[in-house]
């Protein structure tokens, strides 16, 4: 049956018209979940009711040289650097999908030669033969079912996706940062405090001696004292190497060289303390706010999209397509126009169960990418409920650490009167003294922590960032 060139031009025209109406496969809608109402622990000096932002909370520790740390991290920290080349690299995967939903323009050319053999010449004509050609080849799919706007639908999530990464890094840098600047504070605290006792200790040696030298105390005495201060001054040295790594860690973090730091960082300073009012919200807010929670969802967005993508290859495909040509047996002898232009169509009609268990697969890819998004909720509700719950019990901690730290403070002081005296034994002032180091030291050790499980509840709120 002859279609003369006006029906063809219909059904091009209608095909037309009709791409764009119809995407196969599952239409996505985010996920309901049913929050709790409220967190568990209860704190003093914390809102919940969401009125205060998390973006910037590192400046509630009011220390210059966090924020500093922080700002330099932002444009230097090579993690962070990777990670907006990722999005860089999604935001070009996503035109690459955009752009099969355009027509597409090739040219193409060609001169050749040829000779053909004698036995398979006519008498008489000419064996050799030239053609030159040059022309455009264009072709347009028509997005009849779906299967371009899904392709470019799960890119687009999949961009999303990766700025999500971007903000989860930048939540976890921060937090990271913060506690590094914070152990370092605890650090020096401690080897302060050992340093202290290291000086009380060799004037109660120089005490033992004299009162050895004057016949009122045993030679146990002074090895005593000896053992004691020789005790306390090995503590030192494994927590100067802590401070080494933990510097080395600040600088890498910030994108410098190990130990760079190390002179910006090199006085004592105390450890930072929070003020003003922690607001963490509402469980609800937690979904908004956490980039992990964020990136998981939009990860099942762009999983669910492929379901289309599979989905279409059940249907016939329709495109528009074409080429125009110049052609001439010699060049200068004038060329003559060729041209092909009309509907084509191309349908799998049997591929054995390929591409029924293709979107099978895609529909088990989504149903593993929804649990992924609810674990990842639970996993952050539970993070926000240790942390909240860390805070809470360690300041009730440094409470009493506070006192036993003013108790053996005291009770050395008293000991060693009494010793001076000879109203005491010795031993009870190596007790004395070796109680209050372990004292002040979990003292400080205490107060970093408190600072520190505070930053964990901010990392778990998903602070960090400018969320809208």
């Amino acid at each position: 049956m002859k279609i003369d060139n006006g029906w063809m031009w219909m059904i091009g025209l209608s095909l037309l018209a009709i791409s764009g109406c119809i995407s196969v496969g599952p239409n996505y809608t985010p996920p309901q979940l049913d929050p709790m109402d409220a967190w568990h622990q209860n704190l003093d000096g914390v809102s919940d009711d969401g009125s205060s932002t998390l973006q910037r909370w590192w400046t509630g520790f009011d220390d210059e040289q966090l924020n500093a740390l922080i700002s330099l991290a932002s444009t230097n920290n090579l993690d962070l650097k990777t990670a907006a080349s990722r999005i860089e690299q999604s935001r070009a995967l996503y035109g690459v999908a955009k752009s099969e939903s355009r027509p597409t323009m090739a040219g193409d050319g060609q001169a050749t030669s040829t000779r053909s053999s004698s036995d398979s010449t006519a008498p008489g004509a000419s064996r050799n033969g030239e053609l030159y050609q040059v022309g455009l080849q264009m072709g347009w799919e028509l997005d009849l079912w779906g299967r371009v706007r899904r392709s470019k639908e799960s890119a687009f999530a999949s961009l999303q996706a990766s700025e999500e990464t971007y903000r989860d890094l930048m939540t976890l840098l921060y937090a990271e940062i913060a506690s590094t600047y914070i152990e370092v504070r605890t650090l020096q605290q401690r080897i302060l405090y050992t340093e202290g006792n290291l000086k009380a200790q060799s004037e109660t040696m120089e005490v033992t001696q004299k009162r050895f030298d004057a016949g009122l105390a045993p030679t146990l005495d002074v090895s005593q004292a000896t053992l004691n201060r020789a005790r306390t001054e090995s503590t030192l040295p494994p927590l100067r190497q802590s401070l080494f790594v933990a510097v080395n860690s600040l600088s890498v973090l910030t994108g410098q060289r190990p130990y760079a730091l190390a002179d910006a960082l090199s006085s004592t300073q105390s450890i930072p303390v929070a003020k003003g009012v922690l607001s963490v919200g509402l469980p609800a807010d937690l979904i908004r706010q956490r980039p992990d929670i964020r990136k998981a969802e939009r990860d099942l967005a762009a999983q669910n999209a492929q379901i289309g993508v599979a989905s279409a290859e059940l249907y016939p495909s329709f495109s528009l397509s074409g080429s125009i040509h110049l052609e001439g047996v010699q060049v200068g002898n004038g060329m003559s126009t060729a041209y092909n232009l009309g509907p084509q169509f191309y349908w799998n009609l049997f591929s054995g169960g390929r591409v029924r268990n293709q979107i099978r697969s895609e529909e088990a890819a989504t149903q593993a990418a929804f649990h992924t998004y609810e674990q990842v909720v639970l996993s952050a509700f539970a993070e926000v409920e240790d942390s909240l719950s860390a805070y809470a019990n360690e300041t009730d901690r440094v409470q009493s650490l506070e006192k036993a730290v003013a108790s053996a403070r005291e009770s050395v002081e008293l000991v060693t009167g009494l010793y001076k005296s000879g109203l005491s034994e010795f031993e009870n002032v190596l007790i004395m003294e070796q109680a209050l180091l372990a004292q002040q030291d979990e003292l400080a050790v205490s107060r970093g922590q408190i600072s520190i499980n505070l930053i964990a509840i901010y990392r778990s709120l998903g602070g960090g960032w400018d969320f809208p």
